[in-house]
């Protein structure tokens, strides 16, 4: 007898005592549901302390069952050439069909009866069956550029997109939601814009629920960014108390549900895939990791970003001339060179924007022939300020804007994860991620030859 399916259902960053208290107080009726039928275990990182406590680095280590010092995989855009076989790719060796819909920082797939979509920051991988790649590319222009107005999109993608979801699930009542937030936000509030993240879940639901009807998939994951991002966005406005700098009466009115909302959505998903799973696939949740008031910037009320206003024009005017420039997390971008000596020349001009005698730019580590940078200024910058750019001086907000509200979530180390097995048990003893590959594996009676992880046999996926 073959073992059932699994959907690991990853919500990135998800946190335990929100789930707690909001379940408590009737607001999660399908997260309770989920819960009274599940194993239900408290996870920890692999890394418990910045600056490796990221999702592309917890999620690539829950994917591959290796540790941070094993794998090495520090940015957002390393995970797909790092080469360590993965859950994927494993199942596949073993001859079962998988789904990755959107998991972070994963490396490509091509499978008969499989499918997989890069998620919205992956640029390298490509989507497949190769009727993905409108799919992918207008979400991941969205999700890039969602503090430009003006996202470089053409009539015949919007167009492309809207005929490919037309005959790949899209379902009436994801028309309606999309039709009431666009009438909100763009003639009755547009300060009601943030809450559109939303709707490229339901979208992307839509699309694995054709997909996975049509394939029959042994295994898959689906992932979602939406209600991460409200938590760094705005958990001052949810619980002001611990910070000293709090948000105005209005900001809080306007922001104080913004995360239980975020919530609230992932229930009423929680739902759609309780009804989409029959009785031989288990649902697992996942987060990876979650998040707590970031209260190491509380004196000015969180940590802010900034993002240059035109990335070319910034380059153009240092006369760096990359062979490509890709958006990667917020405010960092990969800039990829013809050589190692073209990348470290624009290392060394970007190096040269300063302000107060700081360089502005962070150069991160990263592959010959490669640059990843981004603004590393995260406090209040004055609206007179001055930057030196290659010796010249400039006003830093005609080079830079702030992204939107300031950081005051930041990441903690425990994780939500749940197996809905029909049986109901509370596990005390938290469970490390990087026991989760082994017990998928085991599962589905699949070898790990991996010494990166023991395999936990009292964390039985079936029960």
């Amino acid at each position: 007898m073959s073992a059932r399916k699994i959907v690991l259902l990853e919500f990135n960053e998800l946190c335990p005592s929100l789930l707690q208290k909001w379940i408590g107080e009737g607001k999660l009726p399908n997260f309770q549901a989920f819960y009274n039928e599940s194993e239900v275990y408290i996870t920890e990182a692999d890394e418990k302390t910045p600056p490796h406590l990221e999702p592309w680095v917890q999620w690539y280590s829950i994917h591959t069952g290796l540790s941070f010092k094993q794998h090495g995989v520090a940015h957002l855009t390393d995970g797909p050439r790092a080469g360590h076989p993965d859950i994927w790719s494993i199942l596949l060796g073993s001859g079962k069909s998988v789904a990755n819909c959107s998991s972070m920082n994963a490396r490509g797939f091509s499978a008969p009866g499989s499918f997989f979509l890069p998620d919205p920051w992956c640029l390298s991988e490509e989507p497949s069956p190769s009727e993905l790649h409108i799919f992918h590319r207008v979400v991941a222009r969205m999700v890039q550029e969602y503090t430009n107005d003006s996202p470089a999109l053409s009539i015949q993608d919007y167009s492309r997109f809207f005929l490919f979801l037309a005959s790949h699930g899209l379902r009436l009542k994801t028309v309606s939601a999309i039709a009431k937030q666009m009438i909100l936000d763009q003639f009755i509030d547009k300060e009601e814009r943030w809450r559109r993240a939303v709707l490229l879940d339901k979208l992307q639901f839509d699309v694995f629920r054709h997909y996975y009807r049509k394939l029959k998939l042994d295994f898959a994951t689906f992932f979602l960014n939406s209600t991460a991002h409200y938590q760094h966005s705005y958990w001052r406005h949810m619980d002001p108390t611990p910070f000293t700098v709090r948000p105005s009466n209005e900001k809080q009115r306007r922001y104080g549900r913004a995360i239980l909302f975020g919530y609230e959505q992932m229930d009423k998903l929680l739902g759609d895939f309780l009804r989409l799973a029959g009785g031989d696939t288990i649902l697992i949740l996942a987060t990876a990791l979650s998040q707590q008031p970031f209260l190491r910037a509380e004196a000015s009320g969180g940590q802010y970003f900034y993002r240059p206003h035109d990335i070319d024009a910034l380059l153009g005017s240092l006369a760096i001339r990359p062979q490509s420039v890709r958006p990667v997390m917020t405010h960092q971008y990969l800039l990829s060179f013809a050589d190692e000596g073209a990348a470290a020349e624009a290392r060394r001009k970007l190096g040269s924007i300063s302000f107060q005698g700081d360089a502005v730019l962070e150069i991160a580590p990263s592959e010959p022939g490669t640059v990843y940078m981004g603004c590393q200024l995260h406090s209040m910058i004055p609206a007179d300020a001055l930057v030196m750019v290659d010796g010249r001086q400039a006003r830093f907000y005609d080079l830079f804007y702030p992204l939107g509200e300031i950081k005051s979530g930041c990441h903690h180390p425990d994780g939500v994860f749940w197996v809905r097995s029909g049986q109901h048990r509370v596990h005390t003893e938290k469970l490390s991620i990087l026991e989760i590959l082994p017990m998928l594996l085991r599962h589905y009676g699949v070898g790990h030859t991996q010494n990166a992880v023991r395999a936990s046999e009292q964390c039985a996926v079936a029960p």
